[in-house]
C-alpha cells in the first residue's frame, strides 16, 4: 500500500482513541496537542478505559473524555456494539486511532465515522481511510515521536512537543492540605508491567530516609493498587515516617500530590510521565525496559541504568538473577537526586 493520504478539510467533532495504559496516554499528549493546533476550533474528545480518561478531565488540548469500560458496561461483544452506539450519537467525523489495535478500528467503523486516521498495526488497514505504514524506523522511536510521526504522515503537525496534564485549583488545593507544608519528595516503588522492572523497596527506604535526613524532606510513598505492597515495605523498613499514599489516591488526586513535589523518585512506570507532564524533576530507575523508547520526557530529570549484556529484554520477570536492578545502588540514586535538587527547579 503507498503513502496516506493528506487529511484536506476541517472538521467539527475529532474522536482520539487513547493508548490504554496511563504513561502510554500521556505519551501522546504532544499529538493531542498538535491535533488540536491543527484544528483549533473542532470540538475534540478522547476516549480512553476508566481512570486513563480521567487524565482528560479536563485537559488544555481536548473538550471532554468517554469512559470505554471492557471490564464492565462494554464487556464482550454486546459492550462493543453498546459502545459503538454511543460513539455513532455523538456524530463525530473524524477519529485518530492512537491505540494499536484492531478494535479501534472496528469501534470507529462501526460508529460511522466517516475518516479513520492511523497506523495499519493489528491487520486493520483496510478499515482506515488513512492508514500509515508502520516499519523498523516507526518502532524503534521515542512513544511521543511515535504518536506525533502518525499525524505528521496525514498532514498534521504544530503544538509544543511537551506532554502536558493539568490540574484544577481545587485539586492543588486538596493536595496541599493533605500533604502540609515542607519540601516533599515523592517515591513511587510500583510498576504495573511487572516485577522486572521494579527497584528493591528496601533501597527505596534507603534513599528516601538518607534525602528526608539530608535535605530535610518530607517523603510521601505514592503509586496505584501495584504499588501497596512495595510501599508498605518501604514504610516499615525507613526510620523516618513518611506519608503513604499508595493504593489511596485516585489518578486526578495523585496527580495533584505530585504536582506539590519537589522530586519524584520511580521507576520506569506511567507515574513516571505523569510527573514529566506536571514538569516535576524526575530521578528514573531503568532495568530491563528500553530507555530510548519510553525514558520520561521531563524538562530535568536524571535515568539511572546500569548497562547489562541482558537488557533491555523488556520481560515482566526477570528469569536470572535480576542484574539490571541489582547493579543499582543506593548511591546512584542519591547522586542523581541531589544533582536535580542542588540545581533548582
Amino acid at each position: 500500500m503507498g503513502a496516506p493520504q493528506a487529511l484536506s478539510r476541517e472538521y467539527r467533532r475529532i474522536l482520539v482513541r487513547s493508548p490504554n495504559w496511563i504513561g502510554d496516554a500521556v505519551m501522546a499528549t504532544p499529538a493531542l496537542g498538535a491535533l488540536r493546533s491543527a484544528f483549533p476550533k473542532a470540538t475534540l474528545v478522547v476516549a480512553a478505559p476508566p481512570g486513563v480518561a480521567d487524565l482528560f478531565r479536563p485537559h488544555p488540548y481536548c473538550d471532554g473524555a468517554l469512559d470505554y469500560d471492557r471490564r464492565g458496561r462494554h464487556r464482550g461483544l454486546h459492550g462493543l456494539l453498546r459502545f459503538a452506539w454511543e460513539l455513532r450519537r455523538e456524530r463525530f467525523d473524524l477519529a485518530i486511532l492512537l491505540q494499536n489495535a484492531m478494535e479501534a478500528a472496528i469501534l470507529a467503523r462501526l460508529a460511522g465515522i466517516p475518516q479513520r486516521a492511523g497506523y495499519r498495526t493489528d491487520l486493520r488497514g483496510p478499515l482506515l481511510t488513512h492508514g500509515v505504514p508502520v516499519g523498523v524506523r516507526e518502532r524503534r522511536l521515542h512513544h511521543t515521536e511515535y504518536y506525533r510521526n502518525m499525524l505528521a504522515k496525514i498532514g498534521i503537525a504544530g503544538g509544543d512537543e511537551r506532554l502536558r496534564l493539568s490540574c484544577t485549583a481545587e485539586e492543588q488545593d486538596w493536595a496541599g492540605k493533605t500533604l502540609g507544608p515542607g519540601r516533599w519528595i515523592a517515591i513511587h516503588p510500583g510498576a504495573i508491567y511487572g516485577s522486572a522492572k521494579r527497584w528493591f523497596p528496601e533501597r527505596f527506604a534507603a534513599v528516601a530516609d538518607l534525602l528526608a535526613a539530608s535535605r530535610d524532606a518530607r517523603i510521601v510513598l505514592v503509586g496505584g493498587g501495584d504499588a501497596i505492597d512495595a510501599a508498605r515495605t518501604v514504610e516499615l523498613t525507613m526510620k523516618h515516617r513518611p506519608c503513604n499514599l499508595a493504593g489511596t489516591t485516585s489518578i486526578r488526586q495523585f496527580m495533584a500530590i505530585l504536582e506539590t513535589c519537589s522530586l519524584l523518585i520511580t521507576n520506569d512506570s506511567g507515574p513516571m510521565h505523569v510527573g514529566a507532564a506536571l514538569g516535576v524533576p524526575i530521578v528514573a530507575i531503568f532495568g530491563p525496559t528500553d530507555h530510548t523508547t519510553t525514558s520520561p520526557r521531563a524538562v530535568r530529570y536524571r535515568l539511572v541504568r546500569k548497562p547489562t549484556d541482558c537488557a533491555p529484554c523488556l520481560k515482566r520477570h526477570c528469569p536470572t538473577d535480576h542484574r539490571c536492578m541489582t547493579a543499582i545502588a543506593v548511591e546512584d540514586v542519591i547522586q542523581a537526586a541531589t544533582e536535580l535538587l542542588e540545581n533548582g527547579s
